[in-house]
């Protein structure tokens, strides 16, 4: 490589390293960027809030539950996105668990209540079944009519109407098209008799099916004010639930805990950092120094990358970043040591140092994508803990083959040219 190639690699190299430090370092000049970049921070290192959900999963068929459950995720991870927590994380835990971290959330009674607040809307028909009492007044509608299976999240939009004659507010429904093909159904079926509208277990309403709809709309009537029909449009709209739910468990994560957390890992990674540095530069001296030059700008890109791209950083992704530190050097180790081979084979410095390059790229890239695929499955199935260490993993290993063959391999190269000078 001729000299002035070299120059400029290693140019573009600091110029990189640079950048990568302002950003870490929230310093922008350059970019003109005054306002600071925060570091995205989980719930266990910033505290916040966990919460716990039951789903109510009686009226649904065996086969359905799986998703009804995933319909009500998707339904609190919009109502929570609304909310404007940062990077929430929704996920079902069990068949009728669903676990809802709202990081750096501190007024929780609202976050409840803005997730509390999503209606369960359900249309059901008389059920055969129901021995009516004597009493009216003991009357149970709920026990009255039975699940028809469609719900709010066959729900496509609604809007607010008025009723021609009296002005009255009411809510107009648009269904999908599985909602569009089971309205029809049931309308068919209940020709002459009452079709009850239920919201979040109270009736608001049970007309008297005059023909086959077959439209997928349907309106709401009842005694509706204004306000009323538009808090309820917005809720609708936001996401009606497919299934009740119940909050069963609430956990406060303080922040001061957060931060203890956050201080630990920053140590275990300090401590992980010399303790490798010392190890390469007391067994392979000067190459050994280059090498952790390189881990330095290593780890500000992977910092960098991890603020520039608003990663979520929790334990264990940290705990992913600190074991890619170590994997850092396995490609410098690769290197040094099939140098030394070539050297002890009487091979001069500058060809057993580009021959050790040579001969341990094999071995460097296998044992990397070997690493990548691991990562690629953990974070495809794996849960948002797992995700959260197999996605700083996989740009640890990412970052460590570009430092340890690029960033290594030309400062190694700059050092022969200034020792032959």
């Amino acid at each position: 490589m001729s000299k002035g190639v070299l120059f400029i690699k290693f140019i573009a190299i600091l110029l990189l390293a640079v950048t990568a430090g302002f950003i870490v370092f929230d310093k922008l000049p350059l970019l003109k960027i005054n306002k600071t970049l925060p570091f995205r921070l989980g719930l266990d290192l910033q505290g916040g809030t966990h919460l716990v959900y039951e789903g109510n999963l009686h009226d649904i068929p065996e086969g359905d539950r799986d998703d009804a459950m995933d319909s009500v995720r998707e339904v609190i991870e919009r109502r929570v996105n609304a909310f404007g927590v940062t990077e929430p994380v929704v996920q079902v835990a069990s068949k009728d668990r669903l676990i809802v971290e709202l990081p750096g959330v501190k007024d929780i009674n609202e976050a409840i209540k803005q997730i509390g607040q999503t209606p369960f809307l359900e249309f059901r028909e008389l059920n055969p079944d129901y021995a009516a009492p004597e009493d009216p007044a003991q009357i149970d509608m709920l026990q009255q009519f039975k699940p028809t299976g469609l719900s709010g999240k066959h729900l496509q939009r609604s809007e607010i109407v008025f009723d021609p004659s009296s002005g009255i507010p009411q809510i107009s429904l648009r269904f999908n098209d599985d909602g569009k093909q089971l309205f029809s159904a049931i309308t068919k079926r209940n020709i002459g008799g009452p079709v009850a509208i239920f919201l979040d277990g109270q009736p608001i309403s049970a007309p008297t099916v005059q023909q086959e709809i077959t439209s997928g709309q349907a309106v709401i009537t009842g005694d509706f004010t204004r306000d009323d029909a538009r808090q309820l449009v917005e809720r609708l709209n936001a996401g009606a639930l497919p299934v009740p739910i119940k909050l069963i468990q609430q956990q406060n994560v303080g922040p001061s805990l957060g931060q203890e957390s956050l201080r630990k890992s920053a140590a275990a990674g300090l401590i992980g950092f010399i303790a490798i540095a010392l190890f390469m530069i007391s067994y392979y001296r000067f190459p050994g120094f280059i090498a952790v030059a390189a881990l330095v700008i290593y780890v500000l890109l992977s910092l960098a990358i991890f603020k520039l791209f608003g990663m979520t950083l929790t334990l264990a992704g940290i705990a992913g970043f600190i074991l890619s530190v170590g994997m850092a050097v396995d490609a410098n180790i690769l290197v040094f040591e099939r140098t030394k081979e070539e050297v002890r084979d009487g091979q001069g410095q500058e060809k057993s140092r580009e021959e050790g390059f040579r001969r341990a790229w094999n071995a460097i890239r296998d044992s990397n994508l070997s690493s990548l695929i691991t990562v690629f499955i953990l974070g495809y199935f794996g849960s948002s803990l797992i995700r959260g260490f197999a996605v700083t993993l996989g740009i640890g290993v990412a970052v460590s083959m570009f430092t340890a063959l690029i960033v290594s391999r030309t400062f190694l190269r700059l050092m022969q040219l200034k020792n032959n000078v």
